[in-house]
């Protein structure tokens, strides 16, 4: 048994053996630990590897058991592809394939459900009539939700990628809002007439843009007919067994299926 070494890859630290690191001579790892590449230290004089230090401990598992390992909501494959092309470990690039492979045949077929609430709440505010004049208003406000979930966890990544929540005077993606990847519930309000852009955030109010149509959405219609365009363009078709053709055209669910 060799002593062990200390990594610290990106900031992290990981421990193992040179016969780990060494295990794929014809690798990167193999060639910096075989003496063939210099290895760079940091303060505490551990290895230092400037790369991402979260996926390393797949690639570090590979290393030990020549299997890839990956949690089932393992959302970074992209990264770990692009870290095992660095490391150039071969049969874990080979492995990475084959399980994307496997990942695009589970999500041919897939279920879409989008379940749709709106209400209307009165929002008070202040307007400023002159220089230190301020009077109290309100108005109504129509508030939107919907709590979306899909099999696919890709569909839900493009969807995504294309509706943004207006905050603070800027868009930011809902990807960014995804935490569970076959779910995700959005928050919104319509434009509200009177209200100062100011009050929305202020008093925390978001509103839902699509892009690239640059087009705020403003009421169910316009949400469904958006998220229709694409879900169809993504291969789904709507489900006429369910749900109730009136709860359809009332815009409160929507289910949609895709076989492939």
């Amino acid at each position: 048994m060799s002593d062990p070494i200390t990594l610290n890859v990106g900031g992290k630290l990981y421990t193992t053996s040179l016969a780990t690191l060494t295990s794929f001579p014809d690798s990167m790892l193999g060639a910096m630990f075989s003496g063939k590449m210099p290895t760079k230290r940091d303060s505490q004089g551990n290895c230092f590897i400037d790369r991402d230090g979260k996926v390393f401990r797949y690639i570090l598992n590979f290393l030990r058991t020549s299997h890839l390992d990956l949690p089932e909501d393992f959302q970074e494959m992209g990264l770990l592809r692009r870290e095992a092309d660095f490391y150039q470990v071969q049969p874990l690039i080979e492995a990475l394939q084959e399980k994307e492979v496997e990942l695009s045949k589970a999500e041919k077929n897939a279920m879409l459900n989008i379940t749709l609430n709106q209400r209307v709440q009165t929002v008070h505010f202040t307007v400023r009539e002159a220089p230190q004049i301020y009077s109290l208003s309100s108005s109504s406000m129509e508030v939107f939700n919907a709590n979306i979930f899909s099999t696919s966890c890709l569909f839900l990544k493009l969807l995504g990628s294309r509706l943004f929540y207006c905050s603070n005077g800027n868009l930011s993606s809902i990807a960014s809002h995804l935490q569970d990847p076959n779910h995700l519930t959005l928050d919104w309000v319509a434009n509200v007439e009177g209200l100062p852009e100011e009050e929305y955030t202020k008093q925390n109010l978001k509103r839902l843009w699509v892009v690239p149509a640059n087009k705020q959405i403003n009421s169910f219609q316009v949400f469904v007919e958006e998220v229709l365009k694409i879900a169809l363009s993504d291969g789904f078709c709507i489900d006429s067994s369910h749900p109730h053709a009136v709860d359809f055209m009332n815009n409160k669910i929507i289910r949609l299926i895709r076989y492939r």
